[in-house]
C-alpha cells in the first residue's frame, strides 16, 4: 500500500508539474503554427464553399427547407478557453504516462532490490520518448490541420502496433542482453516499417511544406521535453514518497 501510495502521489506531482511546462512550451512552439495552418485550412474551406456555391440558373431558387444545415461542431474559443483545455489535457496525459512509467520504476526497484536515481528515471522516460514520439513519428508524422490524411482508423492501429513493437524490441535489446534477443529485437523495432504506414495515394493541400516542417520538429522537440522531465521528475519523486516506507521497514 505505501509504494502504490508512492506511485499516485509521484504520478499526479510529475504529470501535474510536466503538463504545465509542456503547455508553456506549446505557446511558443506547436500552437503559433497550428494558427498558421488553421488560416490556410480556412481558406482553402472558403474556396470550396464559394465554388460550390456556384449556382446553375435553375438551382438558384431551390428550397433550403430539404437541407439540414446543422449546427457547426463544437470547439473552445480562442484564448484562455483553449488554452485551459490544452493544459488540462496536457497534465492529464502526463498524470496517464507517469503512472506508467512508475509503475515499470517500482517494479524495475523491486526486482533489483535499489531505489531508482533521477538518472535512470531520464533513460527511461527517453525510452518512452523513443517509443511513443519516434518510433511512430517515422510513418506518421505529426500532421497540421488542412492536410489530408490516411483513414484515421488504419493510423490508429498502425500507430499502436509501432508503439508496441518498439517497446518488445527494446525489452529484448536492453534486459535480454543476448546477440538472438538483440537481432530478434531489432526485427521487431523495424517491421511495421517495413510494412509501411498508411497514406494517400495523392496529397492536395495549400499547407506550406515548410510550415509542416517546422511543426514536425516542433511536435518532437516538445515531445522530447515531455518525455525527459517526465520519467526525470517522477522516479526523484517516487524516490522520495517511498523512502519513509523503507526506513521503516528498516526499523521493524
Amino acid at each position: 500500500m505505501t509504494t502504490f501510495r508512492a506511485l499516485v502521489f509521484s504520478s499526479v506531482i510529475a504529470g501535474f508539474i510536466v503538463g504545465l511546462i509542456v503547455t508553456a512550451a506549446q505557446q511558443f512552439g506547436t500552437v503559433p503554427l497550428i494558427l498558421k495552418a488553421e488560416v490556410f485550412e480556412k481558406a482553402a474551406e472558403h474556396h470550396q464553399h464559394d465554388a460550390a456555391a456556384t449556382p446553375q440558373p435553375a438551382a438558384a431558387a431551390h428550397d433550403h427547407a430539404g437541407h439540414d444545415h446543422g449546427a457547426a461542431a463544437w470547439e473552445p474559443r480562442d484564448g484562455l478557453e483553449r488554452n485551459a483545455y490544452t493544459a488540462a489535457a496536457n497534465v492529464l496525459t502526463g498524470i496517464g504516462f507517469a503512472l506508467l512509467l512508475g509503475g515499470l520504476l517500482a517494479l524495475r526497484s523491486g526486482a533489483t532490490g535499489e531505489r531508482i536515481s533521477w538518472h535512470e528515471g531520464l533513460l527511461w522516460g527517453l525510452a518512452g520518448f523513443a517509443v511513443f514520439t519516434i518510433a511512430p513519428g517515422l510513418g506518421l508524422p505529426p500532421e497540421l490541420p488542412g492536410v489530408p490524411a490516411a483513414p484515421l482508423l488504419s493510423r490508429q492501429i498502425w500507430w499502436v502496433t509501432a508503439v508496441l513493437a518498439t517497446a518488445g524490441g527494446l525489452v529484448l535489446i536492453v534486459f535480454r542482453r543476448s546477440m538472438p534477443a538483440a537481432i530478434a529485437g531489432l526485427v521487431l523495432i523495424m517491421l511495421p516499417h517495413l510494412i509501411g504506414a498508411p497514406e494517400l495515394d495523392h496529397v492536395e493541400t495549400n499547407v506550406p511544406s515548410s510550415l509542416s516542417h517546422q511543426f514536425v520538429v516542433a511536435v518532437t522537440l516538445t515531445s522530447l521535453v515531455f518525455w525527459s522531465l517526465l520519467g526525470s521528475l517522477t522516479s526523484a519523486a517516487f524516490a522520495y514518497f517511498d523512502r519513509p516506507a523503507s526506513g521503516h521497514d528498516a526499523a521493524a
